[in-house]
C-alpha cells in the first residue's frame, strides 16, 4: 500500500492594492497586479494523504465532511498537482481554519496556499517559491500571495509562467498591525469567484484597472519608506475603487453592512484626532483597520465599542506557507 502525506500551514493575506477581475478565468490570470500583507495569527493547517487504498478524493474542513462544489474545486486542483507529478492517487484532505471562512478574510488564499504546499510535497514535487505560487494561484488567485513571506506583490505577467507572487519586504520590515473587525461571520451571499466574473460589467472597472500601475508604484514606495500617511491614501482609495466596481456591476454586489460603514467613519474620525490609522475591505463586510503597532491596543479597544462589531482579531505581518510535517 502506497501512502504519501504532508502537512502545511499558511496565512490569509490582506490586499493593499486589490485583485478584482480575471483576464483568464481558467488560469486565474488577473487584470491587474496587486500587493498584500500576510497575516500572522490567522492560520489554515492542511494535511494531504495520497494512498493507493483510497477509492476517491475526500475533503474534511473544520471537522466536517465536505462535498459538492467545494470538493469539486479541491479535486480539480489536486489534478493539477497529480499531473505535474504524474502520480494518479486519490487523496484525503483534512483542513482546519482558526478564523471565519467565506466572510471576506481571504480564507481561500490560505486554504489553497496550504493545499498547494502539502499536496505537492506529498506527491514528491520539490517546487520553488515561484512555481508553488503559480500552482496556488490556480486554486484561488489571491492564494499565490500567501506563499512568500511578509509584504508580497503578485505580478500581472503575460502567461501562466510569469504571473506569480514574491516578497517585496520581510515581515520585520515594518511594525504594522491589522485589526480585523468581524461584523458578519456567516458565508457571504456572492462568492469572490462570482464577483470576479462580474467585474467587467461595471463601467468603472476599465478606469480602475488602467490606473492600477500608478497605485502599485505608490504602494511600493510607501512600504519601502514606511510612510504610513502615503500608505493610507493609496490603500483607502484602492479599496473604495474596488467596492465602487462591485456596487456598479450587473447585478450589483453590495458587501457593506451598517457596521461596516460605522467603522469606516470611526477610522476617519480617529485620523482627524491624530491616530495613524486606515481601513481596507476585501470582498466582504468585515473591515481591516491598519495602524502602527504602538497604537493597536487603543485602536482595537475603540473598535470593540462600535455597535455591530462581533469580534476584533489582531494580526501582524506574517510568514509565507511552510511545512510542519512531511
Amino acid at each position: 500500500m502506497t501512502i504519501n502525506q504532508a502537512t502545511a500551514i499558511a496565512h490569509p493575506n490582506i490586499a493593499l492594492i486589490k485583485y478584482w477581475g480575471n483576464r483568464d478565468e481558467f488560469l486565474r490570470l488577473p487584470v491587474n497586479g496587486s500587493i498584500s500583507i500576510n497575516l500572522d495569527g490567522l492560520t489554515t493547517q492542511t494535511t494531504v494523504t495520497f494512498g493507493s487504498s483510497l477509492k476517491q478524493d475526500t475533503l474534511e474542513l473544520n471537522n466536517q465532511s465536505v462535498s459538492g462544489q467545494a470538493l469539486d474545486r479541491v479535486r480539480m486542483f489536486l489534478d493539477l498537482a497529480r499531473a505535474a507529478a504524474d502520480k494518479w492517487l486519490y487523496a484525503r484532505v483534512v483542513s482546519q481554519n482558526d478564523f471565519p471562512i467565506s466572510a471576506g478574510i481571504a480564507s481561500s488564499a490560505s486554504a489553497f496556499a496550504a493545499l498547494a504546499l502539502s499536496a505537492s510535497t506529498a506527491l514528491g514535487l520539490k517546487l520553488n517559491s515561484k512555481d508553488l505560487s503559480r500552482l496556488a494561484r490556480r486554486g484561488s488567485g489571491s492564494a499565490c500571495r500567501s506563499i512568500p513571506d511578509g509584504f508580497c506583490e503578485w505580478l500581472l505577467g503575460n502567461s501562466d509562467e510569469d504571473s506569480f507572487a514574491y516578497s517585496i519586504a520581510p515581515t520585520s520590515h515594518w511594525d504594522l498591525s491589522d485589526s480585523i473587525v468581524i461584523v458578519q461571520q456567516g458565508e457571504k451571499a456572492i462568492s469572490s469567484s462570482k464577483g470576479h466574473r462580474l467585474a467587467n460589467t461595471s463601467p468603472l472597472q476599465a478606469a480602475r484597472v488602467a490606473d492600477c500601475p500608478r497605485r502599485l508604484d505608490i504602494c511600493r514606495r510607501a512600504i519601502a519608506d514606511r510612510d504610513f500617511e502615503l500608505l493610507t491614501k493609496i490603500v483607502e482609495l484602492d479599496s473604495n475603487l474596488m467596492h465602487a466596481v462591485m456596487m456598479t456591476s450587473s447585478p450589483t454586489i453590495q458587501y457593506m453592512e451598517p457596521a461596516t460603514l460605522a467603522i469606516i467613519h470611526a477610522v476617519q474620525q480617529w485620523r482627524q484626532e491624530g491616530i495613524s490609522v486606515c481601513y481596507t475591505l476585501d470582498a466582504g463586510p468585515n473591515v481591516h483597520v491598519l495602524c502602527q503597532s504602538i497604537d493597536v491596543e487603543k485602536v482595537a479597544n475603540q473598535l470593540t465599542q462600535i455597535p455591530g462589531v462581533l469580534q476584533v482579531i489582531k494580526a501582524k505581518p506574517g510568514d509565507g506557507a511552510r511545512l510542519i510535517q512531511s
